[in-house]
C-alpha cells in the first residue's frame, strides 16, 4: 500500500508539473477535427500496423501458436500502463497473468515477455543511428537532435555486445539471477533455493534456439513495430502541411519514445507532449503544427488503445474462464 501511495503521489507531482505542456497539446483538438479524414485514418491504420508487428514479435518469443491470448494480453497490458502509476511494471504483471491464464507456461511467459521487451526498447535507443548519415552529411539537423543520433550510435554498439554477452556466456545471467532471487526471498521471507538462476538460462537457450531459427522474422516484427509508428508520425506532420527532413523527424520520435518509458507518469503522459513538440520545433516543425501533429499522433498512439484494452481484458476473461493446459 506504501509503495502504491508513493507512486501515485510521484505520478500527480509529475502531472502537475507537465500539465502545461498537456494542456497546451489538448488545446489544439479544433484544429484536428479540421484535418483530412482519410490521412486521419492511414495514422490509425499504421498504429493497427505497429500493434500487429508486436502480436508476431510475441508469438515468436512466448512460442505460442494461438492469437487470442496474446492480442488480447497486450491490449490490456498497455492501456494499463496508460493509466497505472508505474505503468510498465503493472502492465508487465498484468500480461504475464493474463498469458498464464491462457495456457502459456509460467517460466515460458516472463522469458518470452523479457526478451520481446529487450528487443523492442533495444531497437529504440539503436534508431538514432539511422539518422548519422544526414548528420555527417550536414544536412542541417540541429545540434541537439545531432547529439540524439551519435548517442544512438554508441547505445547500439553497447547493445550488440551485451545482447552477445548475455546469449553466449552464463556468468552474468547467472549472476543476475542469484541477486534477483535472494532479494526476491529478503522481501517474501522465504528459503532461497538457488533455482532461479538455472531457470533463467533454461530459458534462454530455449529463446536463443527459437530466435536462431527464426530470427528473420524476429527482426522484422521488432522494425516493423516502430516503422508503422513512426510512419504515423510523419502522416501526423504531412495531415498539418509540415515537411520536415525524415531523419529530424525519425530523432524527434526515438526521444519521444525513450521519454515514454519514463516510469514517473502512465505511459509518459506530459513528457511525451513536452518533449514532442520541443523535438519537432528542433526539426523544423511551426509550434502550432507540431502541437497539433502531436495530438493527432497521441490521440492513436495513447488514447485509442485505452477503450480498446478495456475491451481485450474483457475477451479474455471471457474466452479464458479458467486457466488450460500449455499448448492447448
Amino acid at each position: 500500500m506504501v509503495r502504491r501511495v508513493v507512486l501515485l503521489a510521484v505520478a500527480c507531482g509529475s502531472l502537475y508539473l507537465v500539465g502545461p505542456a498537456v494542456l497546451e497539446v489538448l488545446d489544439s483538438w479544433p484544429a484536428v477535427l479540421d484535418l483530412d479524414p482519410f490521412l486521419l485514418q492511414l495514422i490509425v491504420i499504421a498504429q493497427i500496423g505497429a500493434f500487429a508487428c508486436q502480436w508476431a514479435l510475441l508469438r515468436i518469443t512466448l512460442r505460442e501458436r494461438r492469437w487470442t491470448g496474446v492480442v488480447t494480453s497486450q491490449l490490456a497490458a498497455t492501456a494499463a500502463s496508460r493509466v497505472l502509476p508505474g505503468g510498465g511494471a503493472a502492465a508487465n504483471a498484468l500480461q504475464y497473468s493474463m498469458l498464464v491464464r491462457g495456457g502459456v507456461a509460467a517460466a515460458t511467459a516472463a522469458s518470452g515477455l523479457v526478451a520481446a521487451s529487450l528487443m523492442l526498447t533495444g531497437i529504440v535507443f539503436a534508431l538514432p543511428a539511422l539518422a548519422l548519415p544526414a548528420v555527417i552529411g550536414g544536412e542541417g539537423i540541429d545540434r541537439s537532435l545531432a547529439r540524439a543520433a551519435w548517442a544512438g550510435g554508441a547505445a547500439l554498439a553497447v547493445l550488440v555486445a551485451a545482447g552477445a554477452l548475455l546469449l553466449n556466456t552464463e556468468g552474468p545471467l547467472r549472476s543476475a539471477g542469484r541477486f534477483v532471487q535472494a532479494a526476491s526471498c529478503r522481501v517474501r521471507r522465504r528459503d532461497n533455493d538457488g533455482a532461479l538462476p538455472g531457470r533463467l538460462l533454461r530459458e534462454r537457450d530455449l529463446i536463443r534456439d527459437v530466435l536462431s531459427s527464426r530470427w528473420p522474422e524476429a527482426l522484422v516484427a521488432t522494425v516493423g513495430r516502430w516503422a508503422f509508428d513512426y510512419a504515423a508520425l510523419l502522416l501526423a506532420l504531412l495531415a498539418v502541411g509540415a515537411r520536415p527532413a525524415p531523419s529530424a523527424v525519425l530523432l524527434a520520435f526515438c526521444v519521444a519514445q525513450v521519454l515514454a518509458l519514463i516510469p514517473l507518469t502512465p505511459g509518459g503522459l506530459g513528457f511525451v507532449e513536452a518533449g514532442l513538440t520541443g523535438t519537432l520545433a528542433l526539426a523544423g516543425v511551426a509550434t502550432g503544427d507540431a502541437l497539433v501533429a502531436t495530438l493527432a499522433y497521441r490521440l492513436a498512439a495513447y488514447w485509442l488503445p485505452l477503450p480498446v484494452g478495456a475491451i481485450a481484458y474483457a475477451v479474455h476473461k471471457r474466452t479464458f474462464r479458467r486457466p488450460v493446459a500449455a499448448g492447448g
